[in-house]
């Protein structure tokens, strides 16, 4: 396939809308190219194995606001999602005032975990001597508090870390404070009619570059989903956008051919194409026929990696309204057709990182988002 390096700017959004994206997908198809990048970029195989290189990872992981969940996981007072992010146990909750506050899940009595899993509540007491803590992670209550003379209630609350919302995610940073510039390149991924609809964890073993790497490119369609993807998409035919550190790739469908007779302005994008957007550094948002969902790549290991996933309902699709079985079946025609294919390849490369065969992975021209995500991981590391 020969390839074009079209880039369309745009003065108000770093992305092209509806129309331009098709426009520009019916020009690829029409001209056989695919959107390119212009630089070949070599990564050590050293960097999916090397516990250093891991624990400089763990240390950006903490210092930069990360997506934790998306804001309809925790649709009213006293919701909570309770998980480890770069290896640390948080508790994120929503409080009586509306705010979401995140807080490291640790009893300051012994240390226990005070919340598991998700859910509802009132207040956090801990499982292990029922210290109690409101919504705001101030401790209100000890049980036998006459056993702790001197100790100041109004000092042992939850430690909490930052967190803002924006564009419909709970951004979480362990170490410092969250500020508009740093959630600058963050767009509007769900709006407040979506509602999650599902959340699940599974864990593999390769390193968590590896997994992300695998939703970044359309080079591997055929190939790898001969059977599953490939029947109802495009073989290396990808419009790929970044926007700083950020990326979206598009995969369209061969259904996106009922749209060649439309109008360029009455063309809609819903339900012909699926949106990934790559959110630096360890997440993405896959804009599907009729859901979406919000992927975080937990590292556990330098070779495992935890993937924590929140499925949403889309709004509507072509005017009509999505069900929670439409978004069911939406999500399993995912699953089947090619997200289990790309797990098991990246857990494959895994096995051949520490072998003798390559001192380097390579990624070319087709691979753009993925030099986008280490260029800016490399730099992020280095400073």
């Amino acid at each position: 396939m020969s390839s074009s390096n079209t880039h369309l700017d745009k003065p108000t959004s770093p992305l092209l809308n509806d129309q331009q994206a098709i426009d520009r997908i019916f020009a690829h198809i029409d001209n056989g190219t695919t959107d390119l990048g212009d630089t070949v970029w070599q990564e050590p195989v050293g960097n999916y194995h090397s516990q250093e290189r891991f624990d400089a990872e763990i240390a950006l992981l903490r210092s930069k606001p990360v997506p934790f969940c998306p804001s309809a996981g925790l649709p009213e007072t006293g919701s909570y999602i309770a998980r480890k992010a770069a290896g640390t146990p948080l508790v994120v909750v929503r409080g009586r005032d509306g705010r979401v506050r995140a807080f490291i899940n640790a009893c300051r009595h012994r240390g226990m975990q005070v919340a598991s899993g998700s859910g509802c509540s009132r207040a956090f007491v801990c499982p292990y001597h029922a210290w109690t803590y409101d919504l705001e992670g101030q401790l209100k209550a000890i049980r036998g508090q006459e056993a702790f003379p001197g100790l100041a209630l109004e000092e042992h609350g939850l430690v909490e870390v930052s967190a803002e919302e924006k564009g419909g995610i709970v951004y979480v940073m362990q170490e410092g404070k969250i500020t508009p510039e740093m959630l600058a390149n963050s767009l509007d991924y769900f709006t407040s009619e979506q509602t999650m609809f599902r959340q699940g964890e599974v864990s593999d073993l390769a390193n968590w570059k590896l997994l992300t790497e695998t939703l970044l490119e359309g080079y591997h369609i055929k190939s790898l989903h001969q059977t599953t993807f490939y029947p109802f998409g495009l073989d290396n035919v990808n419009l790929i956008e970044t926007y700083g550190a950020n990326a979206r790739v598009i995969f369209p469908f061969r259904r996106i051919e009922k749209l060649r007779h439309k109008p360029s302005d009455e063309r809609k994008a819903n339900g012909m194409l699926t949106s990934v957007y790559h959110l630096f550094p360890n997440a993405s948002v896959s804009v599907l026929s009729k859901h979406s969902n919000l992927t975080i790549m937990e590292p556990l290991t330098p070779n495992s990696t935890k993937m924590v996933t929140y499925l949403m309902t889309n709004a509507s699709v072509e005017g009509e309204s999505v069900t929670l079985e439409d978004a069911e079946r939406d999500a399993q025609f995912v699953t089947e057709s090619g997200q289990d294919e790309d797990r098991a390849a990246a857990c494959s490369i895994q096995e051949t990182v520490t072998a003798q065969a390559n001192s380097h992975l390579t990624f070319g021209y087709f691979e753009k988002a993925i030099v986008n995500f280490h260029r800016h991981l490399s730099n992020s590391l280095d400073r």
